[in-house]
C-alpha cells in the first residue's frame, strides 16, 4: 500500500496488540476511577457501563461517517483507501483487521480528552475503561468475524450482519459489534420474507 517500508509497517498490526496496549489501560484507568479518585463501586460500574454503551454508538458513527465517507479530491481518495477502502478490497487480510497504533492511541488519547472536558473528573475514568473494553471488543470481534467459523448463538449473526456489508451492499450494515444502531437509525438490512409468510 506504501512505497515508504516505515509507512507500510505502520498500517499492519497483528490482532493481539491492541489487547497489550490497552488492557493496561483498562486497568490502570479502572484503579484511578476507585482507588484514586474515590468513585464507588456501584457509581463506578455505571460509568463502565455508560462507557460501552457510548463506544457502540461511536463506532457506528466512525464506520458510517468517517470510514465510508468518500471524498472528491485525488489525495482525500488516498486517505479514504488508507482508512477503510483496503479493508472492503482485501477484506480477508489478517494485518489489517485491527486498527493500526498509528490511529488508535491518538484516537484514544483525542477521546480522552474529550471525555474529561465533558465529564466530572471522579467519572473520567471508569467511563474511559468502559469506552476502551467496548474499542477492544469491536476490533477483535472484527478479526473473528473475518477468520472465525461460529457454528451458532450472536457471534454468527453478528457476522452474517457483517458479511452482508461486505458482499451485500456496503451502504448498510455500519455496526461491527451489534447491529443495534442500525436498527435505531434505519440502515439495517431488509429482512427477506420467508416463503410461507407470502
Amino acid at each position: 500500500m506504501f512505497k515508504s517500508d516505515l509507512l507500510e509497517g505502520l498500517s499492519k498490526v497483528h490482532f493481539t496488540v491492541p489487547l497489550y496496549v490497552f488492557i493496561p489501560v483498562i486497568l490502570i484507568c479502572s484503579y484511578t476511577a476507585i482507588v484514586t479518585t474515590g468513585l464507588g463501586v456501584l457509581s463506578y460500574v455505571e460509568m463502565f457501563a455508560a462507557g460501552l454503551f457510548v463506544w457502540t454508538l461511536t463506532e457506528y458513527i466512525l464506520h458510517r461517517f468517517v470510514f465510508h465517507y468518500v471524498p472528491k479530491s485525488t489525495w482525500g481518495l488516498r486517505l479514504h483507501f488508507i482508512f477503510h477502502g483496503v479493508h472492503h478490497d482485501y477484506p480477508s487480510d489478517a494485518k489489517r483487521l485491527v486498527m493500526p497504533l498509528s490511529a488508535s492511541i491518538p484516537l484514544a488519547t483525542g477521546f480522552f480528552f474529550l471525555f474529561k472536558a465533558l465529564l466530572p473528573h471522579d467519572h473520567v475514568y471508569g467511563f474511559f475503561a468502559g469506552f476502551i473494553l467496548g474499542y477492544l471488543v469491536y476490533d477483535i470481534g472484527h478479526y473473528a468475524i473475518h477468520h472465525f467459523n461460529f457454528k451458532g448463538g450472536i457471534w454468527k449473526r453478528v457476522k452474517q450482519h457483517h458479511m452482508l456489508h461486505h458482499y451485500g451492499d456496503p451502504s448498510k450494515g455500519y455496526g461491527v459489534s451489534s447491529p443495534f444502531w442500525d436498527k435505531i437509525f434505519r440502515s439495517d438490512f431488509e429482512k427477506k420474507s420467508s416463503a410461507a409468510g407470502k
